[in-house]
């Protein structure tokens, strides 16, 4: 996706994603997870950056960083790792933890699958982000697929372990409805991700619904909360307002 989601120069890459993480606001706390949108930078990139932001002051704490993301190319069951051993971006390559994949392999609904992730941008564009600000880390790239909530739940609960590893969720909200539907809509979705509710979230609200099921399902077990950094749409950064797409920002 590099020269269409974000610039292909690596120059003008980091120039970007800084300029994106300079205007948001950064918190006293650790996070231990970020939900962040996918889209282009110039609609969701400073909402992206408001998730982050959050990991300015502790860019030396973590060691794994684990990205999940939806497939939005490939048909398929369960969720794949991709069999490579090095990510690339315009700022380098990011090496896989082959380590942590591996062993994830033996739960029944993790695969290798190439395919996925070949073209798959929920992944990718979150790893500037993760380049410019960290020190050094290692990827576990996830896509979802045809998964439940407890499968994806099972997955993250396994590779969400120890204070040096960061989970990064990756989705859009709603799709292609009018401004004001969608605000009401991701209003929902909001209030869904914050709240103790056991009411799932649809795919008519969020591209990534499997994976925030299974996000919310673990953050309850573990006596945690998600909080709000940001939500707008593409209608409030760089498109027009007859049909947007909702972005959102929170934090763990």
């Amino acid at each position: 996706m590099a020269g269409s989601f974000y610039p292909q120069d690596s120059r003008d890459l980091e120039a970007a994603v800084e300029k994106m993480l300079a205007a948001a606001r950064s918190p006293a706390l650790p996070p231990c997870a970020l939900v962040a949108p996918h889209a282009g930078y110039s609609y969701s990139g400073p909402i992206a950056a408001e998730a982050f932001s959050t990991l300015s002051s502790w860019r030396d704490r973590f060691r794994r960083v684990v990205v999940v993301g939806p497939s939005h190319y490939v048909e398929f069951s369960g969720i794949a790792t991709s069999g490579a051993t090095s990510f690339a971006t315009p700022l380098g390559e990011i090496k896989i933890d082959r380590g942590t994949e591996d062993r994830l392999a033996r739960l029944p609904q993790m695969r290798v699958l190439r395919e996925a992730h070949s073209q798959e941008h929920s992944l990718e564009v979150e790893l500037p982000f993760l380049q410019v600000i960290l020190e050094d880390f290692e990827l576990v790239g996830l896509v979802v697929g045809d998964a439940t909530s407890e499968e994806v739940s099972e997955v993250l609960s396994q590779v969400w372990q120890g204070d040096d590893t960061l989970l990064v969720v990756s989705t859009d909200l709603s799709h292609f409805y009018d401004y004001t539907t969608a605000k009401r809509m991701d209003r929902d979705t909001c209030a869904l991700i914050e709240g103790a509710s056991d009411r799932e979230i649809d795919a008519q609200h969020a591209c990534g619904w499997r994976i925030l099921n299974g996000l919310r399902r673990v953050v309850r077990q573990r006596g945690r909360e998600l909080t709000t950094l940001d939500l707008r749409n593409s209608g409030d950064t760089a498109g027009g307002r007859d049909s947007v797409v909702g972005y959102g920002a929170w934090v763990c």
